[in-house]
């Protein structure tokens, strides 16, 4: 059975840090491996996404604020959030294109991990 399963979000207070962490388990390989939020009342959003080169993008409110990073041996991806603001507050939710044992290549999603940043 394929997971993604995230974890490492929290409450903070607005400045801190936090570091998401997202494990594929199931699957032989994954590639491209994306952050996305949603925050309550609001449609989810793309925050971040590296592709199996190490090229990242990021949303443009959180340049220079967030590192996205990949293990690839570990399949597992990573976003190194700093100086957080409230407005970071969302469910983050981890997608990644990922190979099964029967070559098949699909998208998954994880449950998502909640981060709360406090003013």
């Amino acid at each position: 059975q394929v997971q993604l399963v995230e974890s490492g979000g929290g409450s903070v207070q607005a400045g801190g840090s936090l570091r998401l962490s997202c494990a594929a388990s199931g699957v032989s390989y994954c590639s491209n491996m994306y952050w996305h939020r949603q925050a309550t009342g609001k449609e989810r959003v793309f925050v971040s996404g590296i592709n199996n080169s190490g090229g990242t993008t990021y949303k443009e409110s959180v340049k220079g604020r967030f590192t996205i990073s990949q293990d690839n041996a570990k399949k597992t991806v990573y976003l190194e959030m700093t100086s957080l603001e409230p407005e970071d507050t969302a469910m983050y939710y981890c997608q990644a294109f990922c190979r099964r044992a029967d070559k098949v290549w699909q998208s998954y999603w994880g449950q998502g991990t909640q981060v709360a940043v406090s003013s």
